[in-house]
C-alpha cells in the first residue's frame, strides 16, 4: 500500500466557496427506476469529496494500513468522540493513489432527510459506475424500492472492481430506514460494494451479522489514540520543540486524543518544556471544546454523574450511586463508556470508569463551583465507601477534603501498613485542605495522616512539611500515645525515603520501624529483644523468626508486630530487588507475605505476593509462580487502575512463565501487560531478557542485542548482571558472532564463577568444535550448590553435558542425562530449554523417545516443538505470527471459544455484559486474522496460545 497521511483537523464546516459549489440536479436513470421524480434542491460538491487534509501533514502508516485491510470486508467503521481525527484518517486515506478505482464519498449532515441522504448516495454511486463497461444501472434518488435495489445491487456484483463508499458522520442519520436500502445492498452486491465510515456511535445498521461473520471492522478511540512516538512526530510537524523527556507526559495527560494535542500545542507558548507539565482540561480552548463537543451532545443526567463522580479519581457503578444518590448511575456510566473515548472502562468485573484525563481536570473544576457544604458531603459518602472496601488511602484523601479530622487520625492508626506509597499517581491528586492549627495541637497524629495522604500521592514536599509540623506538636503526648506516634511517623519517613529512592536511608528507617514493632511475649520489653538502628543490617532469615514470634502472640499485640514486620520487610525486600539482590529479595517479601496475610493487609500482600512471584519465576519454578502471580492479580487492590505497578509485576511473572514454557504470543501479550514493572531497575532486566528472547524468536536478533545491552549497561548486582552477559553471548553466537560472544564473557573475568556464564562459555567451545574445552567450561549441575541456581541454567547444562555424551558415543549416559534433565523440567514443564537447544539436542530427542523414556509425551511433544522451531531455533509462526498480541482478557475469552458456549453464556460465566464479549471476541478474530470460531480456535492452538 502507498504510503498516506493523517492529520489532526479542526474545521468541518463548508466555506462559502463549497456552498456555492453544485454537483447539480439529480436525475433518475432508466425508465426502471420508476415515474419522474420532481427536481430536489442542488447537491453540495463539496459534500462529494474528501476535505484537503489540513497542514502540517502527519504520517500514521499504521492507521491506513488497517482501514486499507478493513476495506478489503463489507463494512468497516470509525467510532468515537468528538475530535479523535476520524474525518483526517478517511480523508487521507480515500485521497491516497491506489491501484483500483478511487473511493467516492459522502458527508452525512446534520438533519438529512432519507430522501436528501439518498439523493448524496445516488450521485455517488452514479459517479462510482459511470464508465464501466456494460454497466448502466438504475441509481434511485428518493427511497428506493425493492425493483431498484435488486437491479443496482446486480450492477455492482458484474464490476470488476468493488465500490468502496465513504460515509463521514454516519451518527447524525438517527432513522434506520434511511440506511435499510444501503444494507440491502451490502448484503447483495456479492462483495462490490464496501462501506468505510465514520461515526461518533454505532450507526442503524444490523451490524451483528458482520460480526458474527468476522467481516466487521472497528476502529475505536484506543486505535486513534496517537502512540508517544506519533506524538513526537506531531511535535516535531508543528515546529514545537519539546525535550523527549517531556513527550510521554504530553502523551499521557491527553491520552492520545487529536484534537487535545494539537490544542495542548497551541497552548505550549513560548516555554513548551515547561508548559507541558501544566497541560490540564480547565485551560479554556480545551475547556469550551470539551463543553461544545462532548459535554453538551451528552444527556444531562449522565452529565451530572460525570461531574459529581468526579469527586474520585475513578468510581464503580455502586460508588458513584454512593456519592450521586442516584440508583441509575452505574447504567449511565456504562451508558457513557460505550461511546467510548472520553469515559474509560477497565474491563473488570464489576468495571470501574475513569473520564479522559482533559475531562476530568474540567469536571473537577466545575465540582469545584458547588457549595462547599455539597461538595464536601460527596467527599464525606465517598471516604465511608473507600473505607468500607479496603481502600484506605482514597479513603484518608475524602476524609481529610470533607474535614472529618477524627476519621482521618482513625483512618491513619487503624489501615497505617496500606498507606505505603508504592507508585506516586499521575497525576498528583490534588491536595485536600490541611487541617486547622487548633485541631493539629490537639492531634498531632492528624497532620501525620495529612502527610501520610501527600505520600501516598507523591507529593514528597507537602509530605515532608506535614510530618515536621506533627513532630513539633507531638513532644508532650502521654507514653502510649508517644509509643504509636513514633511508629506511625517513623512509617510516613519510611514512605518518603521510599519515593526519594535513598536505599540507604530506606533500610535505616525500615530498622527503626522494626525497632517500634511490640516484642512478643515480653511486656514491657526486655534489652535486646528488639533491633538497634544503628546496629547491623537485619537479615531476612532474622525477620522470618521474629514473625515466627509474632504468629505466637495472640491479640492486638500480634497483630501490631505483624504489621510492623510487613511494612519493614516490604521495604527491605523492594531495596533488595533494586540493587539486584535476589535471593535476599525473595527471603524478605516470602516473610513479609506472610505477616502481611496474618495481619490482613490486602494491599501490602500484593506488593509482596506480586514480587515473590517474579523472583519464582527468575529462578525457574514456574508452577510457583504461576500461582503466585495469578493470586495477586485476583486481589482486590489490583481492580480499577490502582496498583497498576504491583500488578505489572504479576504479568512480567507469568510472561516470564510463557517465555520459559515457549510460549511466545503468551509472553508477549503478558510482557505488553506489566507496564511500569518493566521499567523498574530489578524487573526492568527480567523483562529485557524475555523481550530480547521474543525478538530474536520473531526474526529480529539485532533487535534483542540491542535490548539486552542496553539493560545490562544499567543492570543492578552481579547476578543480573551475568545473566544478560549470558543471554548477550549466546544470541550473538546464534547470528553467527562467536569472537563477539567470547569477548564479551572475557570482559567479565572469570565466567566458571557464574553458572549461566560458565554455560555459555561451554556452548561456545562445542560450537568451536573442542567438546574437551566443552566438557571442563561446563558447570557441574548435579552437584549439591546447583540445587540454588535458576531452574533454566541448570537444564541447559544437564542437555549440554547429555549432547557432549551423545557427541562421544556413550548413548547410555546421554540417554541417563537426558532423562534426569526431563525429570527436572517435567514439574515446571519449562520447554524453551529444550526447542531452542543446540541442534543436536532433537536427534538426541527423537532417540530417547525409541529406547524407552517416563516422559514420552513430553518428548514427543518437545521433538515436535524443536522442529517447528528449527534447527538453530528461530520459529517460523509463534513469536512473530501474532502482530499485536491478545491481552488477558482475550485469553481468557479465547479459551471460552473452545467451549460450546454461547456469546450470551461466555458473559454470564464472567460477568461481563454481551457487548464486552462480542468486542473482545471481534479482537481475537482480528488478531488471530480468522473468520470463524473454529478458524480462531485452531489457529490459537496452532501458536499454543490454548
Amino acid at each position: 500500500m502507498p504510503e498516506q497521511v493523517d492529520r489532526v483537523r479542526f474545521a468541518a464546516a463548508p466555506t462559502d466557496a463549497d456552498t456555492r459549489t453544485a454537483v447539480g440536479t439529480p436525475e433518475p436513470l432508466t425508465a426502471d427506476a420508476g415515474p419522474p421524480q420532481r427536481p430536489g434542491p442542488p447537491l453540495l460538491a463539496s459534500r462529494l469529496a474528501p476535505p484537503a487534509p489540513p497542514e502540517p501533514l502527519l504520517r500514521r502508516p499504521r492507521l491506513l494500513d488497517r482501514l486499507e485491510r478493513g476495506a478489503a470486508g463489507p463494512v468497516t467503521l470509525l467510532l468515537a468522540p468528538a475530535g479523535w481525527g476520524k474525518t483526517t484518517l478517511l480523508s487521507g486515506w480515500a485521497r491516497a493513489e491506489r491501484a483500483g478505482p478511487a473511493p467516492v464519498w459522502v458527508s452525512v449532515a446534520e438533519g438529512d432527510t432519507t430522501e436528501r441522504l439518498w439523493a448524496y448516495l445516488a450521485e455517488a454511486l452514479r459517479a462510482a459506475v459511470a464508465g464501466e463497461p456494460g454497466v448502466d444501472p438504475p441509481v434511485p434518488v428518493d427511497p428506493p424500492r425493492p425493483a431498484q435495489l435488486e437491479a443496482l445491487a446486480a450492477a455492482l456484483a458484474a464490476r470488476e472492481h468493488p465500490v468502496l463508499l465513504v460515509l463521514d458522520d454516519l451518527h447524525r442519520v438517527t432513522d434506520g430506514q434511511a440506511l435499510a436500502g444501503l444494507e440491502f445492498l451490502l448484503r447483495h452486491a456479492d462483495g462490490r460494494l464496501r462501506l468505510v465510515a465514520g461515526a461518533r456511535r454505532e450507526p442503524p445498521l444490523a451490524l451483528h451479522r458482520w460480526r458474527l461473520a468476522g467481516e466487521l471492522t472497528v476502529l475505536g478511540p484506543d486505535e486513534l489514540a496517537f502512540t508517544a512516538d506519533e506524538v513526537a512526530d506531531l511535535l516535531v510537524a508543528y515546529g514545537v520543540p519539546v525535550p523527549a523527556e517531556a513527550v510521554p507526559r504530553l502523551a499521557e495527560r491527553t491520552a492520545g486524543w487529536p484534537a487535545g494535542l494539537r490544542l495542548a500545542t497551541l497552548a505550549l507558548g513560548g516555554d513548551p518544556a515547561r508548559a507541558v507539565a501544566h497541560v490540564a482540561g480547565d485551560q479554556p480552548d480545551i475547556a469550551a471544546y470539551l463543553r461544545d463537543e462532548v459535554l453538551a451532545p451528552l444527556d444531562p443526567a449522565v452529565c451530572d454523574v460525570l461531574r459529581r463522580s468526579a469527586v474520585a479519581v475513578a468510581v464503580r457503578a455502586d460508588l458513584a450511586a454512593a456519592v450521586t444518590g442516584r440508583a441509575d448511575a452505574g447504567r449511565l456510566l456504562a451508558e457513557a463508556a460505550r461511546e467510548g473515548g472520553f469515559v474509560q472502562q477497565d474491563g473488570g468485573s464489576p468495571p470501574w470508569y475513569r473520564p479522559h484525563p482533559l475531562l476530568a481536570d474540567l469536571l473537577r473544576d466545575e465540582l469545584a463551583g458547588l457549595p462547599a457544604g455539597e461538595l464536601g458531603e460527596l467527599h464525606r459518602r465517598a471516604a465511608g465507601w473507600f473505607a468500607a472496601h479496603d481502600r484506605p488511602a482514597e479513603a484518608l484523601r475524602h476524609a481529610l477534603a470533607a474535614g472529618e479530622w477524627a476519621d482521618a487520625t482513625e483512618l491513619l492508626v487503624t489501615r497505617w501498613p496500606e498507606l505505603a506509597p508504592d507508585e506516586p499517581a499521575r497525576p498528583v491528586p490534588p491536595a485536600p485542605p490541611e487541617p486547622p492549627a487548633e485541631a493539629v495541637r490537639r492531634d498531632p497524629e492528624l497532620a501525620l495522616a495529612a502527610a501520610a495522604e501527600r505520600a501516598y500521592a507523591g507529593d514528597p514536599v507537602a509530605a515532608d512539611a506535614l510530618l515536621r509540623r506533627a513532630v513539633g506538636h507531638a513532644t508532650d503526648l502521654p507514653a502510649p500515645r508517644r509509643d504509636r506516634f513514633r511508629r506511625l511517623a517513623t512509617a510516613v519517613e519510611l514512605g518518603l525515603a521510599r519515593l526519594a529512592g535513598d536505599h540507604a536511608e530506606v533500610r535505616r528507617a525500615a530498622d527503626r520501624l522494626l525497632a517500634t514493632a511490640p516484642a512478643p511475649h515480653d511486656d514491657p520489653a526486655e534489652p535486646g529483644t528488639r533491633p538497634d538502628p544503628g546496629g547491623p543490617r537485619r537479615t531476612a532469615d532474622a525477620d522470618a523468626a521474629d514473625a515466627d514470634a509474632a504468629a505466637a502472640e495472640p491479640g492486638v499485640r500480634g497483630v501490631e508486630a505483624d504489621d510492623v514486620r510487613a511494612v519493614a520487610g516490604a521495604a527491605h525486600g523492594l531495596v533488595a530487588l533494586a540493587e539486584g539482590d535476589l535471593r535476599e529479595a525473595g527471603g524478605r517479601f516470602s516473610a513479609a507475605l506472610v505477616a502481611a496475610r496474618r495481619a490482613g493487609r490486602p494491599r501490602v500482600e500484593l506488593l509482596c505476593a506480586s514480587r515473590s512471584a517474579l523472583l519464582e519465576a527468575a529462578r525457574g519454578a514456574l508452577r510457583t509462580a504461576e500461582e503466585r502471580a495469578r493470586a495477586a492479580l485476583s486481589m482486590p487492590p489490583c481492580q480499577g487502575w490502582s496498583s497498576r505497578l504491583d500488578c505489572g509485576y504479576a504479568y512480567l511473572a507469568l510472561a516470564l512463565v510463557a517465555w520459559h514454557r515457549d510460549r511466545p504470543a503468551e509472553a508477549a501479550a503478558q510482557l505488553a501487560l506489566a507496564g511500569p514493572a518493566g521499567a523498574e531497575p530489578g524487573g526492568a532486566a527480567l523483562a529485557a531478557l524475555c523481550r530480547a528472547g521474543l525478538l530474536a524468536d520473531g526474526g529480529e536478533p539485532a533487535a534483542g542485542l540491542h535490548t539486552l545491552a542496553a539493560a545490562r549497561s544499567v543492570a543492578p548486582g552481579p547476578e543480573l548482571g551475568a545473566w544478560l552477559t549470558a543471554g548477550e553471548a549466546q544470541l550473538r553466537a546464534a547470528v553467527g558472532d562467536p569472537g563477539g560472544a567470547r569477548a564479551l564473557l572475557d570482559a567479565t573475568g572469570d565466567d566458571s564463577t557464574d553458572p549461566a556464564l560458565a554455560l555459555v562459555s561451554a556452548r561456545l567451545w562445542l560450537r568451536a568444535g573442542d567438546a574437551r574445552a566443552a566438557e571442563r567450561a561446563l558447570p557441574d549441575w548435579t552437584g549439591p550448590g546447583a540445587a540454588g541456581w535458576p531452574l533454566p541454567v541448570r537444564l541447559g547444562a544437564g542437555l549440554l553435558d547429555a549432547a557432549l555424551a551423545g557427541a562421544a558415543g556413550d548413548g547410555r549416559r546421554a540417554g541417563r542425562l537426558l532423562e534426569e534433565t526431563l525429570a527436572l523440567a517435567e514439574p515446571d514443564g519449562c520447554r524453551r530449554v529444550f526447542t531452542r537447544a543446540e541442534p543436536g539436542v532433537r536427534d538426541l530427542l527423537a532417540a530417547h523417545l525409541d529406547s524407552g523414556t517416563a516422559y514420552w509425551a513430553t518428548v514427543s511433544d518437545l521433538v515436535r516443538g524443536v522442529d517447528a522451531s528449527g534447527a538453530d531455533g528461530a520459529p517460523d509462526g509463534p513469536a512473530r505470527a501474532l502482530d499485536e498480541p491478545l491481552t488477558e482478557r482475550e485469553l481468557t475469552i479465547l479459551r471460552y471459544l473452545q467451549s460450546i458456549l454461547t456469546n450470551v453464556e461466555i458473559a454470564a460465566e464472567l460477568s461481563l455484559s454481551v457487548n464486552t464479549v462480542k468486542t473482545h471476541v471481534r479482537n481475537v478474530y482480528r488478531k488471530l486474522d480468522a473468520t470463524r470460531r473454529r478458524e480462531a480456535v485452531r489457529r490459537a492452538r496452532e501458536l499454543r496460545l490454548i
